[in-house]
């Protein structure tokens, strides 16, 4: 029946998120062990609000960028200190009765994600810095983001939210749940895309091998913050990881360029800059 409202053209299937089934790679492929991980909050506050939720999927990957085989989650909740806001209940579904009593403990997840090569979350942004406050083992792992290292819009995809790229995908899920986000987003990162024919997971690792450096247009005239804006920079509000300033992150090739850019266009003179490089040990981390 599916298949015969989708030939007709007027409908489009989605079908319900299925468990992926394992393969074995090549003898020449070398594997490596992903982790895939998602957190529910109290809030988007890395300094004040808590984890409620925490899952871990573990995943082996190959370096030719397919996905082999899916292990079992690691899934816990967490009572926080204060009664969860009302609107992050309607969001997750998560409520204080479901946490009561509830605790994730910091050793065991530190040797649940210890032997993985990778970490990977949908916004690592968000993720990386509620982890890293829950256990030391998230600093030392390398960290990729599902949603800002693929260039989803190249790929056929209007927007980034895992929802919507897995609509867009073919396929629905249960949704904000931390465990269910997972194996949505890693049979994402498993799939190939029309644009580029593509794994996610190649272009992803593709991009969290490349460094990039950050440079900072520290002090710069108020009156050209319009032209840094469109030429890609973003503002430092918060001063983490560095000034309160705008910085652009640029690969290594485009580097000299843009700080000639900045000296002749901003500056209008020989300046030094904040230069910083980054890769993926400490991308997504407060300390950048």
């Amino acid at each position: 029946m599916a298949g015969i409202l989708e030939r007709s053209g007027a409908f489009r299937v989605l079908r319900k998120l299925a468990p992926r089934i394992a393969r074995t790679p090549a003898a020449d492929v070398p594997t490596r062990l992903g982790l895939f991980v998602d957190t529910e909050t109290t809030g988007l506050d890395h300094t004040r609000d808590e984890i409620i939720e925490l899952a871990m999927v573990p995943f082996t990957y190959g370096l030719d960028g397919e996905i082999y085989e899916i292990g079992a989650a690691f899934v816990a909740l967490r009572q926080p200190a204060k009664p969860i806001p009302p609107e992050i209940t309607a969001i997750t579904g998560i409520t204080d009765a479901m946490v009561e009593g509830r605790s994730i403990d910091p050793h065991e997840v530190t040797a649940f994600a210890a032997p993985a090569a990778l970490v990977v979350a949908h916004n690592a942004a968000f993720d990386r810095r509620f982890l890293e406050r829950y256990s030391d083992v998230f600093i030392t792992k390398p960290w990729a983001c599902s949603m800002s290292e693929i260039d989803w819009a190249a790929e056929g995809y209007e927007g980034t939210k895992l929802a919507y790229l897995a609509a867009g995908a073919g396929f629905f899920y249960e949704r904000h749940r931390a465990t269910h986000d997972c194996l949505a987003a890693i049979e994402l990162l498993a799939r190939r895309h029309p644009g580029s024919g593509r794994t996610g997971l190649q272009q992803l690792l593709e991009r969290a091998r490349t460094p990039l450096w950050r440079i900072w247009a520290e002090n710069s005239p108020f009156d050209f913050k319009d032209l840094l804006k469109a030429r890609g920079y973003r503002w430092n509000a918060e001063g983490i990881g560095g000034p309160r300033a705008w910085y652009i992150d640029v690969p290594a090739e485009q580097k000299d360029a843009e700080l000639t850019f900045l000296k002749a266009e901003i500056y209008q003179g020989g300046i030094d800059l904040l230069v910083r490089r980054i890769d993926a040990y400490d991308r997504f981390s407060v300390r950048v």
